[in-house]
């Protein structure tokens, strides 16, 4: 099974991506050390040649490395039918104590490197590089998860067994599952709704503000943030719900599917995309009184805002259009 295309390529980006974060993490200490854009020795020289040529190779990866979430999701549905009891991505990534880690590192890790990519975008706008140690040192603190979601990824599909039996994603996401999954599935409808609706509210009105009025930056960043996670859970809680007609089918990976027009993957790009994005608002905001930034920083913060907010309203609009297209309805008391 470990021949898979799909699986050798997810194998050999995590190996790539891995031992190019790994070199750069360890290039970055170096950075980290010996850095002084105001020196003109040949060491500094030789650091500068290199960094240029590093940013570049590793801004390359991380795109990569978001892109494998996608694939990930894509190459677990299409598996499902090789495992008794698994009927989409939920069954695969359950067969064995791997998937799901490796899943929400994955998750963890396409935010970290979208909000790098920002970082390094940011940076490479001034002529003196100002955020160079801010970058490096998150490239530092990446390294490490992006090594573990490299070896769980891999124990996962190496312990991929045709002989095992799985869980269906129908008890998987069960109010009847004493998990997490479980308490996301009994959460009250309306309680949902309202929170989601709220939050929403929350960050499209602090991001018009900024938008406006360069005002509540700190706020469409933490707001975007706490929307993220009530999103995820909205989407388990009902919004998935409405998409199969199935009050009692709360599954998050189904609407992945050719049946559903695989319009899980724009809910969650969309997703993806609002929370770097707005994020990144926020990440930007203790730099905007660097000299060689002041100028492109807010112009760089407000598409950002622009970006987070059409993603977020896309999020919501697919949302509730799916609520609204159909004649099933969801009790709500």
């Amino acid at each position: 099974m470990i021949l898979h295309p799909a699986i050798l390529t997810l194998v050999f980006v995590s190996l790539l991506t891995t031992g190019m974060i790994l070199y750069s993490a360890f290039f970055g200490y170096r950075i980290l050390r010996c850095w002084d854009i105001r020196s003109g020795s040949e060491e500094q020289l030789a650091l500068e040649r290199r960094t240029y040529l590093l940013s570049t190779l590793v801004s390359h990866v991380l795109v990569f490395q978001i892109g494998s979430l996608f694939l990930y999701i894509y190459t677990a549905d299409i598996l499902h039918v090789l495992f008794v009891g698994a009927m989409c991505a939920a069954g695969t990534l359950n067969v064995n104590a791997f998937g799901y880690p490796a899943f929400l590192l994955k998750l963890l890790n396409c935010i970290v490197a979208g909000l790098w990519l920002i970082l390094n975008h940011a940076d490479n706008q001034a002529h003196d590089y100002p955020l160079i140690r801010k970058k490096y040192a998150l490239l530092i603190l990446m390294a490490p998860l992006i090594a573990a979601e490299a070896y769980l990824q891999t124990r996962f599909f190496l312990g991929l067994e045709g002989d095992v039996i799985t869980s269906c994603c129908g008890s998987l996401f069960s109010a009847e599952n004493p998990g997490i999954s479980g308490d996301l599935v009994y959460a009250p409808p309306a309680v949902s709704m309202a929170v989601l609706a709220v939050f929403m509210a929350l960050t499209f009105g602090t991001g018009l503000l900024y938008r406006l009025r360069g005002q509540a930056g700190p706020w469409f960043s933490l707001f975007s943030g706490l929307t993220f996670i009530v999103s995820c859970v909205s989407l388990i809680s009902f919004i998935s719900v409405y998409f199969y007609e199935l009050p009692t089918h709360h599954c998050p990976f189904c609407i992945l599917q050719a049946e559903y027009g695989y319009v899980g993957y724009l809910l969650y790009a969309a997703l993806l995309a609002g929370v770097v994005c707005g994020l990144g608002v926020g990440l930007l905001m203790p730099f905007r009184g660097i000299p060689s930034l002041a100028r492109r920083l807010p112009e760089i913060q407000q598409q950002l805002a622009l970006a987070g907010l059409v993603s977020y309203g896309l999020f919501a609009g697919v949302s509730l259009y799916g609520v609204l297209a159909t004649d099933f309805t969801l009790g709500l008391l």
